[in-house]
């Protein structure tokens, strides 16, 4: 692509097979759980809300965790638990990488059903909770599980599509999980959702033009968080546009090709990545 071609011209859409696959399964495996533990990314919390979910879910309880809420300004936080908060939910914001989520989680998932424990009880019987963990490609559901789990039981990637396939497990106490595919939904129609979902990975990198998705990220942050860009970038002035944005960022990173020419494949690559790494600050996508 050429300096003059780098425009934002961005229409995403992404449902591989498998994706129609694992909702098809899911829909079948709901009737195993108790409830339903939900991993959004804190990052654009309402863009990870899947719609195909909906029907699948149906009245079972559900489990709001806002994954990589580290990358996120309390404030933003408090907004967006307040935004999920309704009745038969709760909402937890915690950082998955980090050990001990156990123990935030399991008195919400024994909160959520204390009704139907209370029944077993009465009747003698000891219950153990199942629980099915969705959420979008890269959401960073089974880093979540393996911190559930305390060992690593499932396979992490920095990148959407790594786990393909259902996979029950046994927690500690009891409870039991199962590990889903991240799913996105066959039509996308707000292409600002689908920018988003491509900002924080959740869209696979092979399937969108990385240069086009770094000239409307870089459009965002001009108009939302221009501040952090500058200075990470050391950039010279408050009025860039995208494409010298991208060209001092060049500079700045050394990102040249034979010649002394600009890398811009790179550059924008890497302006996206640093973004995805929480390097650029606590940004939120959601508006």
């Amino acid at each position: 692509m050429s300096v003059n071609e780098i425009i934002s011209r961005t229409n995403i859409q992404w449902f591989p097979g498998h994706m129609a696959k694992a909702l098809r399964d899911m829909a079948e495996e709901i009737k195993k759980v108790d409830m339903v533990i939900y991993v959004l990314d804190a990052r654009a919390p309402k863009s990870s809300v899947n719609p195909e979910f909906i029907g699948i879910i149906g009245e079972k309880p559900i489990l709001y965790v806002l994954n990589k809420a580290d990358m996120v300004e309390s404030s933003d936080l408090l907004t967006f638990v307040n935004y999920f908060k309704k009745d038969n939910t709760e909402i937890l914001a915690l950082d998955s990488t980090k050990s001990g989520a156990i123990k935030q989680i399991e008195p919400l998932m024994t909160k959520l059903c204390k009704e139907k424990l209370n029944k077993y009880s009465q009747k003698g019987f000891k219950m153990n909770l199942r629980a099915m963990v969705i959420g979008v490609p890269n959401s960073g559901k089974s880093t979540l599980i393996n911190n559930l789990c305390g060992v690593k039981k499932t396979i992490t990637g920095d990148k959407a599509g790594v786990t393909r396939g259902k996979q029950w497990l046994s927690l500690k106490n009891g409870f039991e999980v199962l590990d889903t595919p991240g799913t996105l939904y066959p039509k996308i129609s707000n292409q600002q959702i689908a920018l988003n979902l491509a900002f924080i990975g959740s869209v696979r990198n092979e399937v969108v033009d990385m240069n086009e998705l770094c000239v409307d990220f870089l459009n965002f942050c001009k108009k939302y968080y221009y501040q952090n860009i500058k200075e990470k970038y050391l950039l010279s002035s408050y009025n860039l546009t995208a494409l010298e944005i991208i060209e001092e960022v060049a500079k700045f990173k050394h990102y040249l090709l034979k010649g002394g020419e600009l890398d811009y494949d790179r550059t924008c690559f890497s302006i996206i990545d640093d973004f995805r790494k929480g390097k650029l600050g606590k940004i939120v996508l959601d508006k």
